[in-house]
C-alpha cells in the first residue's frame, strides 16, 4: 500500500482544489482498504476516504489525518449480474455493460467518479438512478469492525441520498452489485424527456443502448459535465446543488414568490416527489435569480455551459468557490424563499 506524507489532495479531485493531507494511503485491494480503515479507527486518527474525487470540496488547509484513496479494481459480469470493486471508474464500467448488450445504467454514462461512490449519493441522471439496479452493497462496518453485505432494502435509498450518506462515519463501500437487463441490445425505456427528444422518439420507448449512451454523453458534454482537462467548465463537481423538494405549503409560497418576481404567467418546473411534495429545478432557480451562465468575475465562476455547475477557472482557492456558492444560495433564497443544499461533500469547510 502506497504511503505519502504531506500529500497534495487537489490533484485527486475534479475541482483541483484543497490543501494537503497529513498522510495519504492508496489501497489497491479490499484487504488493504479494511486494514487502513481499521488502523485509523484504532489509533483515533481522522480518516478521509477518496474515490474519484468528483464529489469533494476540500478546504484550503487540507486534511489533518489519513486520507485513503481507494484504487481497487474488479469488473465481474455473469449473465445480467454485475459486481464492481469500489475503485472501478464508473463511466468505464457503464461502457462495458453497454458493450455487453445490457440495459439499466446506460443513461448514467459520463458521470465522473468511482463505482463505490454511486450508492452513497444514489447517483442518478437522465431518468436513471443506481438504486433501481443495485442489489447489494458490500462494505466495511466501522462500528462492528466487520465486512457486511447490505441488500438494496437496507440501503435506505432516496433522491441523492442513502444510508451510507446518512451515516458517513460508519460504512466504507468495498463492492457494489447490480442486476441489469437483457433487452436484446436495447436500452431501458427512456424516462427522461430531454433524452427522448434528442433521439427523436417518445418518452418510454426503448432505443439501442449504445445510442442512448452516446446521446447522454453528448448532452452531458454540452453542459460541461464530461471531464476534460482542457475545459475549465469541467473543473467542477458537476451539479453543485440538489433540486429542492418542497412540501405543499413551501411550494405554494414559492409559487407566490415566482409570480411576484417574474409575473403571473410564469410557471416554474415542478415534478411530483411523493407524499404530496414537489421537486423543482435548482438550475432554473439559479438562473432566474440572476446567476446566469458564466456568472462571476473571479477565479471561481458559474460554468459557461450550465448554471448548476460552479467551476474553478484555473487559479481558484476553495474559499473562492465557497464565496460564490454562498452568494448563489443567498441570492436564490432572497428571490424565491428556497434554500439550496450543496450536493458535494465538504471537508474542513461548510457553506
Amino acid at each position: 500500500m502506497q504511503e505519502l506524507h504531506d500529500a497534495p489532495l487537489a490533484p485527486l479531485t475534479t475541482f483541483r482544489l484543497g490543501g494537503p493531507a497529513t498522510r495519504l494511503l492508496t489501497a489497491t485491494t479490499d484487504a488493504e482498504v479494511v486494514a487502513a480503515v481499521a488502523e485509523a479507527d484504532a489509533s483515533g486518527t481522522p480518516l478521509l476516504v477518496i474515490g474519484g474525487g468528483s464529489n469533494l470540496v476540500i478546504g484550503d488547509k487540507g486534511f489533518d489525518g489519513t486520507a485513503l484513496r481507494i484504487a481497487t479494481k474488479g469488473f465481474t459480469l455473469s449473465g445480467t449480474s454485475l459486481e464492481l470493486a469500489a475503485g472501478e471508474v464508473w463511466t468505464d464500467a457503464v461502457a462495458r455493460t453497454v458493450e455487453a448488450g445490457l440495459a439499466g445504467i446506460e443513461c448514467l454514462a459520463g458521470i465522473p467518479g468511482s463505482a463505490g461512490a454511486t450508492p452513497i449519493q444514489n447517483v442518478g441522471a437522465y431518468g436513471q438512478e443506481v438504486s433501481s439496479t443495485i442489489t447489494e452493497v458490500v462494505a466495511y462496518d466501522r462500528h462492528t469492525r466487520e465486512t457486511v453485505t447490505l441488500p438494496n432494502a437496507e440501503c435506505s435509498f432516496s433522491y441523492r441520498h442513502s444510508r451510507f450518506k446518512a451515516e458517513p462515519d460508519r460504512f466504507v463501500v468495498l463492492r457494489v452489485r447490480f442486476a441489469l437487463e437483457e433487452a436484446g441490445g436495447l436500452s431501458a425505456p427512456l424516462a427522461y424527456p430531454e433524452t427522448a427528444r434528442a433521439m427523436g422518439v417518445e418518452q418510454g420507448e426503448r432505443v439501442a443502448a449504445s445510442a442512448a449512451r452516446e446521446t447522454v454523453l453528448k448532452l452531458r458534454a454540452g453542459k460541461g459535465m464530461v471531464l476534460d482537462p482542457d475545459d475549465h467548465d469541467t473543473w467542477s463537481a458537476g451539479s453543485f446543488f440538489t433540486n429542492p423538494i418542497l412540501d405543499k405549503v413551501a411550494f405554494q409560497d414559492f409559487l407566490a414568490r415566482v409570480h411576484e418576481r417574474l409575473g403571473p404567467d410564469v410557471t416554474p418546473p415542478a415534478f411530483p416527489a411523493g407524499d404530496g411534495r414537489t421537486k423543482t429545478s435548482a438550475a432554473w432557480l439559479i438562473d432566474r435569480a440572476g446567476f446566469t451562465k458564466g456568472y462571476g468575475s473571479g477565479p471561481a465562476r458559474i460554468s459557461t455551459k450550465h448554471t448548476l455547475a460552479l467551476t474553478n477557472r484555473g487559479e481558484a482557492t476553495t474559499e473562492d468557490l465557497l464565496a460564490l456558492a454562498r452568494e448563489v444560495v443567498a441570492g436564490v433564497h432572497a428571490a424565491f424563499g428556497v434554500t439550496l443544499v450543496n450536493e458535494p461533500v465538504t471537508v474542513g469547510v461548510a457553506l
